[in-house]
């Protein structure tokens, strides 16, 4: 029978194992179930496995930790981000750019967000332009004269507005 993993940062027995592949890499961390807790993972809200692996010296070989970075403009340091989970101001981006691309690139597809358009917003937008095209061609019958079209496409858009209402 193999021995029980022991925990990477007391000698307890490990009960939570973790993870993380980081430049094709595999780096494990094998934590008891208090260092877990004291650690936050068991708060996913709270929890960077980065932040673990500094913390616990277990950094990947190439990574870089950027301590000693300031921001110019607001002066936030990397300890302030790891406190309150955020940045100080715009500008932090920039200074701590080469802490941030590995989590970025490793949490993501890449470090670029291109986000996504709520499905609601592209109805509305489909709905606007159906809207737009049946009003042209409703004043098109008008100037026309074909008065029958013209009443088909009044029609129609007032079923288009009472569906959207």
């Amino acid at each position: 029978m193999a021995s029980p993993l022991k925990c990477d940062l007391c000698d307890n027995s490990a009960t939570v194992h973790l993870t993380q592949i980081v430049n094709n890499k595999v780096h494990k961390v094998d934590l008891c179930e208090e260092c877990a807790q004291a650690k936050g993972v068991t708060d996913p809200s709270g929890f960077s496995l980065a932040d673990l692996l500094v913390k616990a010296s277990l950094a990947p070989e190439g990574t870089t930790t950027g301590r000693g970075l300031r921001c110019e403009s607001c002066g936030f340091t990397q300890a302030d981000f790891k406190k309150h989970g955020r940045f100080g101001c715009p500008h932090c981006y920039d200074t701590f750019t080469e802490l941030l691309q590995p989590m970025l690139e490793n949490m993501h597809k890449g470090p670029v967000h291109v986000g996504k358009v709520p499905h609601r917003a592209l109805d509305r937008k489909t709905i606007q332009e159906r809207l737009s095209r049946l009003e042209l061609d409703l004043r098109k019958a008008v100037e026309a004269e074909r008065y029958e079209e013209a009443a088909r496409y009044r029609d129609e858009i007032n079923e288009v507005r009472q569906a959207v209402s």
